[in-house]
């Protein structure tokens, strides 16, 4: 039975855990924010998916840097540095006593309004900053299953609508093609962009192989995911063959692998794309370079820990 790309082991120990909001700690039960807030009200904010990997946040200069180009983009002041907020979340880790698999979301909206309504002019507050660090394994998957993924008929729009770098509260677009996955009973949705060629996954990125290459979309109309791009650069730097153009179903169709990225999961492969079977089933390339990147995320830890 599908149940979408983010299954994960349900730990008990997240009923308990402390949340962070504005810099100070809260029970799960207890931490609320305003219903005149920003993010509640219209969607206005940005955030991140961070992974806690042995004691330290896996790619976090790579996340600040997206978190806050983005509030810029939408003249948004966080109000806080990039080093006070990487503190924070440490310090709700630590305050969690969390040092492994951990999923971490970051929120941060405009904060409060004086009224409903859109114009930023009516913020009172300073930035809500929301925290939330969850025991969270991903769940393994029985060798060969894969994740069945169903194209959607809702697409990627163009940066002058909605630009899909930003990595924004306002996902509605995303909501409507995992709906649509959902009721076809697969487990995530492939969105194509304006012109008819693949973009990405409603909550993922996708790759296909083929002929010992690496492809991906353009990234014209997706968002710059940070395991998208580190795979990327696994594949420059190992000698894989690695492309990002415009492909159409029929490359996906007719691919020896395909595989989706993320922050949660990693790579996980993809078995089946609107019914029809990739490849035969050996996921050779794909747990190749799921290799090479838990590599690169060693490699970055025995750095930070020097």
């Amino acid at each position: 039975m599908a149940k979408g790309t983010h299954q994960y082991q349900d730990d008990p120990r997240n009923q308990n855990i402390l949340i962070n909001i504005n810099g100070e700690l809260f029970p799960r039960e207890d931490a609320k924010i305003s219903v005149f807030d920003s993010g509640f009200i219209l969607g206005d904010g940005v955030w991140e998916g961070i992974r806690l990997h042995k004691g330290y946040l896996a790619f976090i200069e790579q996340h600040m840097r997206r978190l806050y180009d983005g509030a810029k983009a939408l003249d948004m002041d966080i109000g806080v540095t990039k080093e006070a907020l990487v503190k924070r979340i440490y310090a709700t880790c630590d305050a969690n006593n969390m040092h492994d698999g951990v999923h971490i979301r970051l929120m941060v909206t405009r904060g409060i309004k004086a009224t409903p309504y859109q114009d930023p002019r009516v913020t009172i507050s300073p930035a809500t900053i929301v925290i939330i660090a969850e025991h969270k394994t991903a769940l393994a998957m029985a060798e060969g299953e894969g994740v069945r993924l169903f194209t959607t008929h809702v697409r990627r729009g163009y940066p002058d609508v909605q630009d899909p770098k930003l990595n924004t509260h306002s996902k509605l677009n995303c909501i409507f093609a995992c709906i649509q996955a959902a009721k076809a009973q697969v487990d995530e949705a492939l969105m194509l962009d304006p012109h008819g060629f693949v973009a990405t996954c409603n909550s993922t990125h996708f790759f296909i192989v083929r002929d010992g290459e690496v492809w991906t979309s353009s990234g014209d109309f997706c968002l710059d995911g940070i395991t998208r791009r580190n795979v990327i650069n696994v594949c420059k730097h190992n000698g894989v063959p690695v492309y990002e153009k415009n492909f159409t179903l029929a490359d996906v169709y007719a691919a020896d692998e395909a595989f989706i990225t993320g922050t949660f999961a990693g790579l996980t492969p993809v078995s089946e794309v609107d019914g029809r079977k990739i490849g035969a089933g050996a996921s050779t390339v794909t747990k190749h370079l799921e290799k090479l990147y838990v590599s690169l995320i060693e490699a970055q830890h025995a750095e930070q820990t020097c």
